[in-house]
């Protein structure tokens, strides 16, 4: 594997690194996990940084950033070291995301949908009940996805939402995939579809339906399209409010032909994971978590006279702001503390308390990352709302969070409630 970052991402003799969002000393963090994590930390810092802010206005997607991703090695990141990946697991990559998510939130969300084709696929699928012979089919098929992406620096993306209650798990996806003679022809359409004409292969969870049967979640499936496979297309505008980057436009796919071994999960797996490893949907979380700190450390600095670009002038000794700041490294601490807990029990099988604290957590970061910028864009005055300067945009992105399925603040809050109150297979008759 790759791991060397290209000369602008190495080149940090002038740049003082940032301190870690979670100091490996205190969150009992090993050297390897430590050392991945100080890895993303440092390129996003002195290269994606800089860029974002064009991401941003032209609503470009971070291609650039994947280059570096890749010769970084972290594109890779949750792939098994046997096939020339990190071998991060769960709680490894949650870390470094959210540390890719304080510098450049586009590139971590989008970057987070690549690496769940890898995490689901291994050690996810790994965790669950899989016969020996369609585990030996598994591993074969996806040790060519990954040999894609660690040689190729191929891109994968993971189409989620199709305007309907699929995305939140209440109904079978819209997209079909009906058999045939090796494969299956794909039919649907994705919208809100993150890395649209920038993905190699869209990771497209779709309903497999053979001849007069119906569509029911336990036949979902989990397909590898190559993004220039005939048949796919996409469509529509994308400027958004935030998240710009993403580019995350509307996918068509009308008779696509995929072979079997575009499987990313075999049959029955995903459905398998959606019911025993919940976690998986908290993955859109790190990149939050990564703002949250970022409008942090943008008002110390501003309140300091340390942002670069502004007149070194400080406002630290006004009780006011010091008010603000102790409000706000409270919020975060809060956050920090309960999201660190739930990454950390991402676990086949996890107890009721865990999955009610996964809910929490999601709920926590996605509307405690904008009540911080929010606080922020206050305590800080006029010149932060300035396009020049990176709250503006951190507010913007922040605001995003909680409308993202699987799990949007509302969909939390309404598990949380029922759940606490009904233990499974009860009802009120």
């Amino acid at each position: 594997m790759t791991v060397q970052v290209s000369k602008s991402a190495a080149a940090t003799d002038k740049v003082a690194i940032d301190a870690p969002i979670f100091d490996p000393s205190a969150f009992r963090l090993h050297d390897e996990q430590a050392a991945i994590i100080a890895r993303a930390r440092e390129l996003g810092q002195t290269v994606f940084a800089g860029r974002a802010p064009a991401y941003d206005r032209d609503a470009k997607f971070p291609i650039e950033n994947y280059r570096d991703l890749h010769r970084a090695g972290l594109l890779g990141i949750s792939i098994p070291k046997k096939h020339g990946g990190l071998g991060a697991d769960y709680q490894t990559y949650a870390l470094a995301a959210a540390e890719i998510g304080r510098y450049c939130g586009a590139t971590a969300l989008t970057w987070n949908m690549h690496v769940c084709s890898t995490l689901w696929s291994g050690p996810l699928a790994d965790d669950l009940d899989i016969d020996a012979a369609t585990r030996a089919e598994h591993e074969r098929r996806r040790a060519t996805h990954y040999k894609r992406i660690v040689e190729d620096g191929a891109i994968y993306s993971q189409p989620f939402s199709e305007g309907g209650a699929a995305a939140a798990g209440g109904v079978a996806f819209g997209t079909e995939a009906k058999p045939t003679k090796g494969g299956w022809l794909i039919n649907g359409k994705k919208i809100f579809a993150s890395l649209s004409g920038h993905a190699d292969y869209y990771g497209v969870l779709c309903t497999e339906i053979a001849e007069g049967e119906k569509a029911s979640r336990r036949n979902t499936l989990y397909l590898a399209i190559p993004a220039n496979a005939d048949g796919v297309s996409v469509v529509g505008d994308w400027d958004p409010l935030g998240m710009r980057g993403t580019v995350s436009r509307t996918l068509l796919f009308r008779d696509v032909f995929v072979g079997e071994d575009a499987a990313l999960m075999p049959r029955g797996v995903y459905f398998q994971a959606a019911m025993r490893w919940p976690h998986m949907f908290l993955t859109l979380s790190p990149t939050y978590m990564g703002l949250a700190q970022a409008a942090y450390d943008f008002t110390v600095r501003y309140l300091r006279g340390e942002v670069p670009g502004t007149p070194p002038v400080k406002r630290r000794m006004y009780p006011t702001k010091q008010i603000a700041v102790a409000q706000m490294q409270i919020k975060l601490e809060q956050i920090k503390a309960i999201w660190f807990q739930a990454v950390t029990e991402a676990r086949a099988n996890p107890s009721k308390e865990q999955v009610l604290r996964a809910y929490a957590a999601q709920h926590s970061v996605m509307e405690g990352a904008n009540e911080i910028a929010t606080l922020a864009i206050r305590t800080c005055g006029g010149q932060a709302m300035l396009k020049s300067l990176p709250l503006e945009r951190i507010y913007r992105d922040s605001r995003c969070g909680s409308l993202m399925l699987p799990w949007t603040a509302e969909l939390c809050l309404d598990r949380i409630g029922r759940e606490a109150l009904y233990e499974a297979g009860e009802t009120d008759d």
